[in-house]
């Protein structure tokens, strides 16, 4: 009987170590929806991502992967680490060898900026990919959970989103209800390149109290006439291309009858800041608010 207990111990334990790690492989499973509508799951906890956008790259450290980064796309500039991450390509092409080379278990891609064939030859290899293309502020924060969950990181992640969302509250509760000011948002000159109410930029200016002129344009970031804008008549002008500033919202300064250049509401502000969608945004958005706070002030 001692002989009959001693050989039957080994194989009740491989049991319960079998029935143990089944249980803790599927707590590990994580599957989320990405920002195009897709489920994204991973067998275990992503360590080896690859950022295909800036405000990807501030978001995957935001929610506390920071270390977890192995590639990214160029003009990922922030966090100051962030500089330091392999470069895999540019918003019109992807190095796909180096992509591969690096063995990521993630791809974060930006939905409307990375070539989209490159991105299905990386699908068909069975690399889980996480498309992230936030419209509105609330996705921000979760974006941070959803990433959170993929990469382990849910502590974090949670904690920045709360962190962010409180930030927007507060300046949603203290401008959001004042008188309205229309808003003109430029992001280049020469084509003129405004943003639409497809963009998140337009949900920053409504919890400012602003009314972007140009909501209703269908595409995320449209080219219009200087008729058009003219015809609009905006309160106020913002130019986010600090590379430029002289010659960018400068150009409107001739047209007199523009009630922005009259009241001297041509106001320069850190575009990387108000258009990337990371937590960020609300350092951005503070400074804007400010601004027409300054336009109000302005007024006969």
């Amino acid at each position: 009987m001692r002989a009959m207990t001693t050989t039957a111990r080994p194989a009740s334990l491989s049991l319960s170590l079998a029935l143990a790690c089944t249980a803790a492989c599927a707590q590990a499973a994580v599957t989320v929806q990405d920002d195009a509508g897709n489920s994204v799951s991973v067998a275990k906890p992503a360590q080896r991502i690859i950022s295909m956008a800036p405000h990807v790259t501030e978001l995957l450290f935001a929610a506390g992967g920071g270390e977890r980064v192995v590639g990214v796309m160029n003009y990922s500039d922030y966090p100051e680490a962030a500089k330091r991450i392999p470069q895999v390509g540019s918003n019109a092409t992807i190095d796909m060898e180096h992509v591969l080379a690096l063995r990521p278990d993630l791809l974060v891609v930006w939905k409307s900026g990375n070539t989209a064939n490159q991105l299905e030859q990386l699908k068909s290899l069975g690399i889980p990919v996480f498309y992230s293309d936030p419209k509105k502020l609330e996705e921000v924060a979760t974006s941070l959970t959803r990433l959170g969950q993929l990469m382990g990181t849910e502590a974090a992640a949670q904690k920045a989103a709360a962190d962010y969302r409180q930030r927007i509250a507060k300046l949603s509760a203290t401008y959001a209800q004042r008188p309205t000011v229309r808003v003109f948002y430029q992001i280049w000159e020469k084509p003129i390149f405004t943003l639409s109410g497809e963009h998140i930029v337009s949900d920053a200016i409504r919890v400012c109290g602003g009314q972007n002129v140009f909501a209703a344009l269908k595409m995320p970031a449209p080219t219009v006439s200087t008729e058009a804008v003219l015809q609009e008549n905006p309160e106020a002008v913002f130019g986010g291309d600090k590379h430029d500033a002289e010659s960018g919202i400068n150009i409107w300064k001739p047209y007199k009858g523009m009630l922005a250049v009259q009241r001297g509401n041509l106001f320069m502000i850190d575009g990387e800041q108000l258009v990337r969608a990371t937590p960020r945004i609300a350092d951005g958005i503070a400074v804007l608010c400010e601004r027409l706070e300054t336009a109000r002030r302005r007024r006969p």
